[in-house]
């Protein structure tokens, strides 16, 4: 399995409401220096099965989004997300390895 597929794998993982983060996703798949990657493969993303949404920034902003940071907001939200200004609230969902 390619980069790519592992980090689709691993997102597919995060429950709905719940939100990891690129590094925890980077580490999940063991390349722990690779969050950067990761967003860089979620970004070619554009199957509605891989809940891309759910991937947050370290500092607890949500981060980019093919349909925009507000699109991505909304759905978090909509999924039961806690989001206060700007920034996700709450426990992060932490990834284990396969």
């Amino acid at each position: 399995m390619d980069f790519k597929q592992r980090v689709f794998e691993a997102c597919k993982r995060i429950p709905k409401g719940r939100v990891a983060t690129y590094s925890a996703i980077a580490r999940a798949i063991g390349n722990p220096k690779a969050a950067r990657a990761v967003g860089n493969a979620l970004d070619k993303n554009r199957s509605s099965l891989v809940p891309c949404h759910r991937v947050i920034r370290s500092d607890g902003r949500a981060g980019g989004f093919a349909h925009g940071t507000k699109e991505k907001i909304r759905l978090l939200r909509k999924e039961g997300v806690k989001i206060r200004n700007g920034k996700v609230q709450g426990k992060r969902f932490e990834l284990l390895n396969p």
